[in-house]
């Protein structure tokens, strides 16, 4: 597949062949969505916890006598029946992870590119840079880029793009992510992914 390669004022200046393994891979949404629900999945703590009969404060003796009473018989305030008493079949720490085979998570993310790129959606810039580290700046450039659409804006690394890094924080239609974190999330939620040509390469060879 053949796109445009755009400079900053958004004018053609070349085009480039995209690698047809990656964007023009069979589009599985069963599979992207597999891949989704599992990176959400996996994002949950696990933390919540609930105490039991044994970690709640109080009961250590009888609360009265086991006969003569005519009331049923009790061992402990801390029962589950009780009024402050610990919790039975309620949540405790433990992992949500998912397993996904690695070959399944590289096609998922095929997947989504070539989704991307049937819908016109990929957006290659020949070198991604602003004179300033302004907000400003770089929502011109986006809007002349992308128009009105949410952008993903993927990076091969963060030392060269401090200043695109600061001038696309405070907008918020837009995201910038390290092409080595590429997944499928944020590749669905966004409308537009702008990328410069170095980061084809990292992708090729992160999904090649």
């Amino acid at each position: 597949m053949e796109v445009d390669v755009l400079n900053m004022e958004g004018q053609k200046v070349s085009t480039v062949e995209l690698p047809p393994a990656i964007f023009e891979a069979l589009i599985d949404v069963d599979l992207m969505h597999q891949a989704h629900v599992r990176q959400l999945t996996n994002a949950r703590l696990g933390t919540h916890d609930t105490k039991t009969r044994s970690e709640v404060s109080g009961g250590g003796r009888k609360p009265f006598k086991q006969k003569g009473t005519g009331r049923a018989r009790q061992g402990s305030t801390r029962a589950p029946h009780w009024v402050g008493g610990g919790d039975i079949h309620t949540p405790h720490p433990h992992s949500y992870a998912l397993a996904m085979p690695r070959k399944m998570r590289r096609a998922a993310l095929c997947s989504a590119l070539s989704a991307k790129a049937s819908d016109s959606a990929i957006v290659v810039v020949d070198e991604l840079k602003v004179s300033e580290p302004k907000t400003r700046l770089m929502a011109k450039a986006l809007n002349t880029l992308v128009g009105d659409a949410s952008a993903l804006i993927l990076i091969p690394a963060k030392e060269a793009y401090t200043d695109v890094i600061r001038s696309t924080q405070n907008i918020p239609d837009a995201k910038i992510l390290m092409a080595g974190y590429l997944n499928v999330h944020d590749l669905l939620q966004f409308d537009k992914i702008v990328l410069p040509l170095s980061v084809l390469d990292v992708i090729q060879t992160n999904l090649g």
